[in-house]
């Protein structure tokens, strides 16, 4: 089985997040989108929201499930036999970031490949930072993230 880990903050699950998950899902048996605890971030919605959020926008795709870690990624995509790790991007300024915690990942543990997948240009400016700002305005977001996520941004935001 062909196991592939997608890895992210995902606070919260765009739909760029969603264009790259259910892209691999037609390539791996199996894909295990992580949360990731990143102390240095300050989430608005919880490890356990997220991971409700990931499954609800997923819940159409039969080989994705959620789960999360803390600790280094290629420990967790060993303990899953995944032999990939999943990274999306977005632009050129994407890339040297992501190349350099792949090489990192490399040292740590060759017998894991990290793929790079493109995000589709419609939502290469996309970002989690900036549809929570927008959702703070109360803005429309169809077009940004799930309906699960819009509800449970505005729901958020209400307060």
């Amino acid at each position: 089985m062909k196991i592939a880990v997608v890895p992210g903050s995902f606070d919260p699950i765009t739909n760029g997040h969603l264009d790259i998950i259910t892209r691999a899902s037609v390539i791996f048996d199996k894909i295990k989108v992580v949360v990731l605890n990143n102390s240095s971030k300050n989430p608005l919605f919880s490890v356990e929201e997220r991971m409700e959020l990931i499954a609800a926008s997923t819940a159409h795709l039969g080989n994705v499930e959620a789960d999360t870690f803390s600790g280094l990624l290629v420990d967790y995509a060993k303990e899953q036999n995944a032999q990939a790790i999943i990274r999306g991007l977005r632009a050129v300024s994407d890339f040297e970031y992501e190349m350099q915690i792949t090489s990192m990942n490399r040292k740590l543990n060759d017998q894991v490949e990290t793929l790079f997948i493109m995000t589709k240009n419609e939502y290469s400016f996309l970002s989690s930072s900036i549809v929570k700002e927008v959702a703070k305005y109360e803005a429309n977001l169809h077009e940004f993230v799930p309906p699960p996520v819009e509800k449970a941004l505005r729901e958020k935001f209400k307060k």
